[in-house]
């Protein structure tokens, strides 16, 4: 490999690097009205609901089992947030995983340049679309933690 082929490709990669920030910081953005909500709102309920267990005529079992009840609006909103992201990833992965299936057939039948572009432009469309998509999850996880008590 020459060296202005290695100097692309660490080029590329860069790029690519970024663009993946780029849909971290998209989806941390899209995602912090929902994440603040059970940090704040459903975490102090539950201190709230827990400090309420804590009674000297109860006895230890049952203390433990009102504090537990307390706890599970938040565990379950924090489940719900991360298997929605937890699919969100995957699908992405998947995306990423048929652009790097396209570089490689590519760079055996063309120009490395050419290449390297094509992934470039399949790796930014896969992400933009997965961009794309966040509004909709939000709206998905917001709908459902209101179905739930928990909006």
């Amino acid at each position: 490999m020459n060296h202005l082929a290695v100097a692309e490709e660490k080029i590329v990669n860069e790029r690519l690097r970024r663009k993946l920030n780029e849909v971290n910081f998209a989806a941390q953005a899209q995602l912090s009205g929902v994440q603040d909500h059970v940090h704040f709102t459903l975490q102090q309920a539950y201190f709230k609901c827990a400090y309420e267990c804590f009674d000297r005529r109860r006895k230890q079992e049952e203390i433990s089992n009102c504090v537990e009840h307390c706890s599970v609006p938040v565990v379950s909103a924090q489940h719900l947030i991360e298997n929605e992201m937890a699919t969100f990833q995957e699908r992405l992965q998947r995306s990423l995983m048929v652009c790097q299936d396209k570089f490689e057939t590519a760079k055996l039948q063309q120009i490395r340049t050419e290449a390297w572009k094509n992934l470039e432009s399949c790796v930014d469309q896969s992400i933009q679309e997965s961009i794309g998509t966040l509004p909709r999850l939000v709206g998905k996880l917001k709908l459902e933690l209101s179905s739930r008590g928990n909006a």
